[in-house]
């Protein structure tokens, strides 16, 4: 076996995993793998000096094409339903031995590194690719190893992500000729038939979110950063609510923009790098972002007029991504660990557009909102989703929660309790009527919250309750208009708010119907239909 960093180590190691490839790229340079992308075609290099790459039909996650192996380990531990599909070992093992045979003496790139910047509690990951801008993508991505750790790197997962392989539904046991399976007993991953990269790093995410709660580890989709007087503040939401925009803060310090957990250590980033979509992208209202993009950098599915990004354009897709090294935001937090959050944020995107802008939450409301996981998904995320859809995705981030909701609410009410943590619900979606009619809320306005809840100026300002959400709501924040905070001031047929906003607290507490066993306060901090 002939390549880079190839030690007998590693070499033992990919012969006992089964592989016999004629050659093995390992732990590349960016600047090697992207002169290896560019001289295989993978993708060209634009006036920014990034990489620019096309996923070609998957633009998006494929979350029917996801499953999770039942065994004795996850047969009573895994929420089994719509997200989280079943899948038998056996048809697992077949599908692990053909990639292994299609592999067989082809040119391969394997990064090894860790998922988790807290050393106690990392795990060691080996992701195996057949394209070398995905293994750029998981070197950015993930953690990477220091010289030493790579000589003694073994891994305790991997990931075999194998774009030009496909599956065949009927012999398979797939949905379609794309797979992501998970097995947390062999503790392998394997990806096929699609290039969108993102499958890679939330399947790790998913097997997080599976190993932590029985350490007693929150694990969180959310991004974080941290002030000049060390307060952590941690953002929930779902993709395209502002987790990325509204964490890369010149004021504070960024941990990470997409996947922590909180131990009794205090806050840490599963991840080395950012993710970020770049769609309308504007170095003005995005400017670390905006300068992120530079060598080294990998853009996907970004249109490129004469080699220049056009950020504007949706013509492959409205999920279009830039992935970059933590590093690249100035001031970026490495290693990326916080202390224990004074505030936190749950972000969604409102297409209903009745929502307040921003409200604080009890600790029970705390963790209704967090069960509830209200937002909407919007396009591009995932394959067709055109437009914004309203959707209860509990924990913000149930396509990628193993296990049932209340184990992490749990979670997140005792460290609530432990640490006097302060939460605000705001809404980063729509304004005076719904999508189609109102107009998304300003960017600068969210800024203005989002700087309030951090800085403590709304902890004594005077709040006024809204009955039918059951929100406490402030009257005042600095820097926004005083009349969006009312969202029923922005709408100019009354009539037709009540009537919206209505339909969406029931829809809150039909949602809430399915947590059976919830403690009654928890359910009653929740909207009230009048």
């Amino acid at each position: 076996m002939i390549g880079s960093c190839v030690t007998e180590k590693f070499s033992t190691q990919i012969n006992d995993f089964g592989i016999n490839p004629s050659k093995i790229h390992r732990n590349l340079s960016p600047e090697e793998l992207v002169d290896e992308a560019v001289k295989r075609q993978e993708g060209v290099i634009n006036s920014t000096g990034s990489l620019s790459v096309n996923t070609g039909k998957y633009t998006g996650r494929s979350p029917d094409d996801r499953f999770i192996v039942v065994d004795d380990i996850t047969k009573d531990t895994v929420d089994w339903g719509k997200i989280n599909h079943e899948f038998s070992s056996e048809k697992f093992g077949q599908i692990l031995e053909k990639m292994k045979n299609f592999v067989n003496d082809k040119e391969l790139f394997v990064f090894d590194g860790f998922v988790g910047a807290d050393k106690d509690t990392r795990l060691a990951i080996r992701v195996i690719n057949d394209h070398a801008w995905q293994s750029l993508f998981a070197r950015q991505l993930f953690i990477r190893p220091s010289e030493e750790e790579l000589q003694n790197h073994t891994p305790e997962f991997t990931v075999m992500c194998i774009n030009d392989f496909e599956a065949v539904p009927d012999v398979d046991g797939t949905k379609s000729n794309v797979f992501i399976l998970i097995d947390l007993t062999r503790k392998i991953v394997l990806i096929g038939g699609t290039q969108y990269a993102g499958e890679m790093k939330k399947s790790m995410f998913g097997v997080m979110n599976f190993l932590l709660p029985d350490r007693g580890i929150f694990p969180m989709h959310c991004s974080a950063n941290i002030g000049k007087e060390n307060d952590t503040a941690l953002f929930f939401g779902l993709s395209g609510t502002g987790k990325t925009t509204l964490s890369a803060d010149p004021n504070r310090n960024l941990i990470g923009d997409d996947e922590h957990g909180w131990s009794d250590n205090g806050t840490f980033n599963f991840e080395g790098g950012c993710y970020a979509k770049c769609i309308n992208l504007s170095q003005e209202a995005e400017p670390e972002i905006w300068n992120a993009i530079k060598p080294g950098a990998v853009l996907e599915n970004v249109v490129l007029n004469d080699g220049k990004p056009n950020y504007d354009d949706n013509t492959l897709t409205e999920n279009t991504r830039v992935a970059y090294p933590l590093d690249y935001i100035p001031g970026a937090v490495i290693p990326s660990v916080g202390g224990h959050p004074r505030v936190v944020v749950f972000l969604t995107a409102d297409a209903m557009g009745v929502l307040p802008p921003i409200s604080r939450l009890t600790k029970e409301g705390a963790m209704y909102h967090f069960m509830s996981g209200y937002t909407s998904k919007l396009a591009g995320t995932e394959r067709g989703i055109k437009e914004p859809k309203s959707v209860f995705s509990e924990c913000f981030g149930a396509p990628f929660m193993p296990r049932p909701a209340a184990v992490y609410a749990k979670l997140l009410g005792e460290k609530i309790n432990q640490h006097n943590t302060t939460v605000y619900l705001i809404n980063t979606g729509w304004s005076g009527g719904p999508y189609g009619i109102g107009a998304r809320i300003k960017i600068k306005y969210s800024r203005a919250m989002v700087t309030a809840a951090l800085t403590g100026k709304l902890d004594n300002v005077e709040y006024r309750h809204d009955d039918l959400f059951n929100l406490d709501i402030p009257t005042k924040v600095d820097d926004v208009p005083p009349e969006i905070l009312d969202p029923r001031n922005t709408w100019n047929n009354k009539e037709s708010y009540e009537k919206t906003a209505k339909s969406l607290a029931k829809m809150f507490v039909e949602n809430f119907t399915k947590f059976n066993e919830v403690n009654p306060e928890i359910k009653k901090a929740g909207p009230r239909v009048l």
